[in-house]
């Protein structure tokens, strides 16, 4: 069978021992064990809601659950490291004893919260700050030998907005990658993804010029994870809502697949995998 050139095809992630081919493009569904976060329909809170959520994205085609139990939309309210572990630890317990086999990520910045998270069945970090809100982080994650997906943003949720200038955004974010990887790399942590944090920190017009030009970040061996589900850079441009933007998600994901994303992080595992479905074919076929 023909080989994908869009996809590189030594791109694997050991995850607990077990391998998962990133030649194609998998499927991270969201879910928000939030009160707040920006779509009403990524939040999930009681035992019922996260099981049929869980469910329904594995069955899907959601190869890994990313837990979250920290708003990080612009202005999000600051929660304590308790009240996110109250919020995140069930939920993962809950997933892990009816879906053994599924692949949990947890959405954290704190170093605390993901090694309890780890503890309960996580099995994957990932960190919206690329390891810049916590200095503990990068040394739990070589500690706790799982991959570490490093995202870029600056400030915090709370204050982001406000820290958007940059002279060259694509060189700005590469740059940061190179440093956070190479410590990294000093610590034991190989299993690495990259995101370039849409909307952390970022205005719309500069999401989409990253969305343009984001085949440049393929200069880095890890693999590429993109995070565009429903953000505002959608809805805002189509002057709609987040609850309305589906279709222009399919159309943005599809946007990054031809630039080499390898991950695609989403509210909507269905749409998702017809999308890299379609879009291989049809890579393949070319």
């Amino acid at each position: 069978m023909a080989q994908s050139k869009v996809f590189s095809s030594n791109k694997t992630l050991n995850i607990g021992g077990r391998i998962v081919d990133l030649s194609i493009p998998k499927i991270m569904g969201i879910l928000n064990i939030t009160p707040d976060s920006f779509y009403t329909g990524s939040r999930v809170q009681t035992e019922k809601e996260i099981l049929t959520q869980a469910e329904k994205m594995l069955a899907e085609g959601a190869d890994f659950l990313d837990i979250g139990g920290y708003s990080s939309r612009p202005g999000a309210e600051d929660i304590s490291q308790q009240e996110e572990l109250a919020r995140v630890v069930p939920a993962i317990q809950f997933i892990t004893k009816q879906f053994p086999e599924s692949i949990i990520s947890i959405d954290t910045f704190r170093s605390s919260v993901a090694r309890a998270a780890v503890s309960e069945g996580a099995q994957m970090i990932n960190d919206i700050s690329g390891g810049t809100l916590d200095e503990k982080m990068f040394e739990v994650a070589g500690e706790l030998k799982v991959p570490y997906i490093l995202m870029h943003m600056r400030g915090t949720p709370q204050t982001m907005t406000g820290l958007s200038v940059y002279e060259n955004i694509a060189k700005e974010i590469s740059g940061f990658f190179h440093r956070q990887v190479y410590q990294l790399g000093l610590l034991g942590v190989y299993d690495i993804i990259l995101d370039p944090g849409f909307g952390f920190a970022k205005t719309a017009e500069q999401n989409f010029q990253l969305l343009k030009n984001l085949d440049l970040f393929k200069i880095h061996p890890q693999p590429i994870l993109v995070g565009l589900s429903r953000k505002s850079m959608i809805w805002k441009t189509l002057q709609t809502t987040p609850e309305q933007s589906l279709n222009g998600t399919s159309v943005v994901n599809t946007m990054a697949l031809m630039k080499g994303a390898n991950i695609l992080r989403v509210h909507d595992a269905k749409e998702a995998k017809d999308a890299i479905a379609l879009f291989t074919k049809a890579n393949l076929n070319a």
